[in-house]
């Protein structure tokens, strides 16, 4: 189901499922025999849903020095939504780039309980996945910015260093954004199970990785606050 839909947060996964189904009958049958499980898990998102430490003060900074301020992801819209709302992060982001929403069921209407207010969404082409500098320079471009103007950071020295630097942007490694699995192999391991990558699409990220020029961070920050450190931020006067 996960691999149908392109992602590991698809909204109606358990009505969807054969076993759920043969067991339980129709959705709402379904969701009530399962309403344990659904409560436990939206506790423990609420629980553990934070940004890391420095990050809200200092995209705050960012926008007080005028900065104007880019999120580019790979999840789809609504749960992207989900957590820039939640964090409180509506209006400080400027512009929200990722993919739209998989697919709905027929009769089911598409929620819009967390789109955003203030923070612009824009959609990312299909199927475009990182790390490609292309679709970097057109985000880029899109804003009225100039790769030089750019800083870009992310925790991903394949995905996001190699395509910052194949599209000259200044990079960050943020190294903090790395550890989360070091001690929970358990969980990792349970996350790539039930990954949405397709055999290709592994076979894709093992030529990637075979390909990459082993591109090392120019710079890399232990805590987000870090970067103000390393750059002199301006107000961005493109075409915003």
């Amino acid at each position: 189901m996960h691999q149908k839909y392109g992602t590991a947060e698809y909204s109606f996964i358990l009505e969807s499922i054969p076993l759920l189904q043969e067991k339980y009958g129709d959705r709402e049958s379904i969701n009530s025999a399962m309403d344990e499980a659904i409560h436990a898990f939206r506790s423990a998102r609420k629980k553990h849903l934070m940004l890391y430490p420095t990050v809200l003060e200092t995209l705050k900074t960012l926008k007080e020095k005028g900065c104007f301020i880019v999120a580019y992801t790979e999840s789809k819209a609504y749960y992207s939504n989900f957590r820039l709302t939640k964090l409180g992060l509506d209006g400080i982001i400027d512009v929200l780039f990722s993919p739209e929403d998989h697919e709905i069921p027929d009769g089911e209407k598409k929620q819009v309980k967390y789109n955003l207010v203030h923070t612009k969404q824009e959609y990312t082409p299909k199927d475009e996945i990182k790390p490609n500098p292309q679709l970097l320079l057109d985000i880029i471009a899109s804003i009225g910015a100039v790769p030089e103007e750019c800083v870009y950071i992310g925790d991903s020295e394949m995905k996001d260093i190699e395509m910052a630097q194949n599209a000259n942007v200044s990079d960050v490694f943020a190294k903090y954004g790395t550890g989360h699995f070091e001690k929970n192999e358990e969980g990792y391991n349970l996350l790539r199970a039930v990954t949405h990558w397709t055999d290709e699409d592994v076979e894709r990220e093992i030529k990637i990785k075979e390909n990459a020029s082993g591109a090392k961070p120019t710079h890399t920050v232990e805590v987000f606050s870090d970067i103000l450190s390393i750059f002199e931020f301006a107000e961005f006067k493109g075409n915003k």
